[in-house]
């Protein structure tokens, strides 16, 4: 074979190769379109689009009063497809987009309109399908936006995309915040009632289906969610936002003066366990405060002398005192095994154990349970443990710790030390709202109850569950013991430590508190500093309402009454000042006519609610439309009237208006002389009448 026959094999050889390899790729390419083609896109598509979870508006948080404390507001995300349907023809798109910018330009006031007008053409030029606009965009200027030039064109054909995105406002702002709480992604159970009853106020999540664009950009396909989201459910809670603003400014102000480290307060009634105000202040620099913790529910540590009243109510129901029973505090000293204990304000002598406790004496309270009960201190601690005092209170909101109230089987129990220290608040961890948990068993007289937050739960208006407190205990003592408590707590307020906060229009009972708080490791021995407490409750003969003021750090003073007896005093007293039903004590002193206001006769439904907004309770409710008023002795008391049909009415005692009209629908013509109520009428009533007769009326 020559070379040339040669070179010619090689060549149609390689020809024919790259033609046997062009043939098996159109194979394999008919394959993968027409064979395999279903498979490829629908792989396609999942790679191009996802659905997307749509956040569902959360539902809202209200007052007891009905104020609203939280809600979800709309909040968008403005984009602009740049090739929508509408505005696909250049001419248009041309002839409008200075006319956008411009607008654009002066609703938000960040760009001018040449700078707008080049951020939308490069945007056409360069074939955008999503280009931004705007975020946080509220609704009504959504609303504003949709007019604008190019917008207009239509809803979903102008090119304008709007996400929507739910934002969280508290209308309050800062009242109550800690209770209201947020909801956090980083904090399982979250915070607050935001985050307590989050599988209520979340709702259902919607879902939309998205496509990936050029950059990596997730639009979405079509102009509403495919799966729409459920709003979730609204919560009732027990806070009154005006007492909630009472307590939070009464309580920074006595901060601010005490110059505090921080403080709380917490509100609540006294029979049903609801909590009217809880406010928690840290200082954050000089003269400053915020909420940064919620002291009244995790804020554990000694209550100081607010406990003595458990200690005095474990000593009277083992029958080892009484009221009357006198206890000698010496010099204001009390020496146990390597310990003295103190009282702050000295010695007062032999007294009784009612003045032992209005004075806060640490040395009687200490002598008598250590005294009575050293041989068998688990006879003194199990009393709290019978009434659950040593648990949690169980709250509808998260972070509430549980209560360290030792027994003898403790390990760092001390046979010397602990017993006595127990008997005046310390050794021992409860929180505020735990301390006022009993105190306000003592008022409600005996009943224990768990202080609760949320009254309702609602969807769409209409309740889908409902709290009311849980009773922990029926009796944490005997009725006895508790008019000897309650006697006690009143006379702190007359005669004792408490004197501050008593007032001359009603009766407060309650207990002051001071406390050494430990220095971190290095105990009482470190750098000194003073928690000052009041718990109590008013009206003491009546009570409705139960008040714990705690305030750590200040450095203007340190007791009780006058740290936080101030803060207690200015809620009590204007929270008196407008609760109406707290003054049914006072005497009543009637200025003047005090007979039932006399009535026009007429319209009943007129009259009732005259009188029913007086208070003024009829003797019957009248059963026809018009009544004439019959005089007795005995109150008001209504004559029904009945019209009948050709018979003259009667209208005496009746206004112009209400007697014209019934005149008038018995087809009469009538003349008025005078002014007033009917005193005559020129036919007597009962009379057969006919239509057109003329009836003349004297009014006086």
């Amino acid at each position: 074979m020559n070379i040339r026959a040669n070179i010619l094999l090689r060549v149609y050889l390689s020809f024919g190769l790259i033609v046997l390899f062009a043939v098996a790729v159109l194979i394999r390419l008919c394959d993968v379109q027409f064979v395999e083609g279903h498979k490829w896109r629908a792989m396609a598509d999942s790679l191009s689009t996802k659905y997307i979870n749509v956040e569902a508006a959360r539902g809202n948080i209200y007052s007891v009063d009905g104020s609203l404390l939280a809600t979800s507001i709309p909040e968008y995300e403005l984009r602009m497809d740049m090739y929508a349907g509408g505005i696909a023809d250049d001419n248009l798109f041309n002839s409008k987009v200075d006319s956008l910018a411009l607008r654009l330009s002066q609703f938000f006031k960040d760009k001018t309109p040449k700078e707008y007008s080049r951020y939308l053409r490069v945007a056409r030029r360069d074939s955008v399908r999503y280009l931004l606009i705007k975020r946080k965009v509220g609704y009504q200027e959504l609303k504003v936006i949709r007019s604008f030039p190019l917008y207009n064109v239509g809803k979903y054909t102008g090119g304008l995309i709007a996400v929507q995105q739910n934002k969280r406002i508290r209308p309050f702002k800062y009242l109550a915040a800690r209770t209201i709480g947020y909801k956090n992604e980083n904090v399982s159970n979250g915070v607050g009632l935001e985050g307590a009853y989050g599988e209520y106020i979340n709702g259902e999540s919607g879902r939309r289906l998205v496509q990936r664009i050029s950059g990596g950009v997730w639009m979405p396909i079509n102009d509403e969610a495919e799966v729409a989201p459920k709003e979730g459910a609204d919560i009732i809670s027990t806070i009154d936002i005006n007492m909630q603003d009472l307590a939070q400014k009464a309580l920074e102000k006595q901060l601010k003066i005490s110059d505090a480290d921080h403080g709380t307060v917490i509100l609540m009634e006294v029979t049903t366990g609801e909590v009217r105000a809880v406010a928690n202040y840290t200082r954050v620099k000089e003269g400053v405060y915020e909420e940064k913790f919620n002291y009244a529910i995790g804020g554990s540590q000694d209550p100081g002398s607010t406990f003595k009243l458990a200690s005095y109510m474990a000593l009277l129901e083992d029958d080892k005192v009484d009221t009357n029973t006198m206890v000698a505090t010496g010099d204001g000293t009390y020496r146990i095994p390597s310990h003295t204990i103190r009282d702050s304000h000295g010695g007062i002598g032999t007294v009784t154990v009612m003045k032992a406790f209005e004075q806060s004496a640490n040395t009687a309270v200490a002598k008598l349970v250590n005294m009575h009960y050293q041989e068998n201190p688990s006879e003194f601690t199990d009393h709290f443990y019978d009434i659950h005092m040593n648990e949690r209170l169980g709250l509808q909101i998260p972070g509430e710790p549980k209560p360290i109230i030792k027994n003898p089987k403790f390990k760092d129990w001390n046979k010397n030390m602990t017993l006595p220290q127990m008997a005046y608040g310390y050794e021992m961890q409860i929180t505020p709202l735990q301390m006022l948990a009993f105190y306000n068993a003592v008022a409600n007289d005996g009943k224990y109850i768990s202080p609760i937050f949320v009254r309702e739960i609602r969807r769409l208006g209409n309740p889908i569950e409902q709290f009311s407190a849980r009773v922990i205990k029926d009796e944490i003592c005997s009725p006895k013991t508790i008019k000897k408590l309650q006697a006690m707590l009143e006379s702190v307020v007359t005669k004792g430590t408490g004197k501050e906060m008593g007032s001359p229009l009603y009766r407060v009972a309650g207990k002051t508190g001071t406390a050494q708080v430990a220095d971190d490791n290095r105990g009482y021995r470190g750098k000194k500093s003073y928690q000052a407490s009041f718990c109590g409750y008013f009206p003491a003969d009546k009570p409705k309402y139960s008040i714990m003021v705690s305030i750590n750090g200040p450095k203007n003073g340190y007791y009780g009454a006058q740290v936080a007896g101030p803060v207690f005093k200015e809620i009590a007293d204007r929270i008196y000042a407008r609760d109406i039903q707290m003054y049914n004590n006072i005497p009543e002193h009637l200025v003047g006519n005090t007979n039932n206001p006399e009535a026009k006769a007429g319209q009943s439904k007129a009259v009732k609610k005259v009188y029913t907004a007086f208070g003024i309770k009829t003797l019957y409710a009248a059963k026809s439309d018009y009544f004439n008023k019959i005089d007795t002795s005995n109150g008001i008391a209504y004559e029904d009237f009945t019209s009948l049909k050709g018979v003259m009415p009667n209208v005496n005692g009746m206004g112009l208006k209400d007697a014209l009209y019934l005149l008038g629908n018995a087809g009469l013509k009538t003349k008025v002389k005078g002014r007033g109520k009917v005193t005559g009428q020129s036919i007597a009533a009962g009379s057969r009448i006919g239509k057109g007769l003329l009836v003349q009326l004297e009014l006086q």
